[in-house]
């Protein structure tokens, strides 16, 4: 992509316009459960084939749920940590059709954040 400073506005290429292709659909769940390691974390399928996954301390939590999170709006994964006393926690939240490696590229920088205290 090309810009002017010399005149208001932007410009572009028509390379820049042409349309591209992009990862669409839910994908493979595995992708994501594959991350965690029984040593360290719960797993469990309850009877709607939602899986629950926590981390042994409990302050990590991540639910898939392939047919909507039920009273959600179609949420397809919620990602959370517990906050602390000083500093707050924080969820994320994805749809039904967010792509599967989408979810693990972001839990896999939430697990490369954590440390034993």
């Amino acid at each position: 992509m090309t810009a002017d400073a010399s005149t208001p506005g932007f410009s572009t290429t028509t390379e820049a316009l042409r349309l591209r292709s992009w990862r669409l659909g839910p994908g493979q769940a595995t992708m994501v459960t594959d991350l965690f390691n029984a040593e360290f974390f719960h797993l469990i399928v309850d009877d709607r084939a939602d899986v629950h996954i926590s981390s042994k301390d409990g302050r990590f939590y991540l639910g898939h749920f392939p047919l909507g999170r039920p009273g959600t709006e179609g949420d397809g994964w919620t990602l959370a940590v517990t906050g602390t006393a000083k500093v707050p926690g924080y969820r994320v939240r994805f749809d039904t059709e967010t792509p599967a490696e989408i979810v693990a590229a972001a839990v896999q920088r939430v697990l490369a954040t954590s440390r034993p205290l």
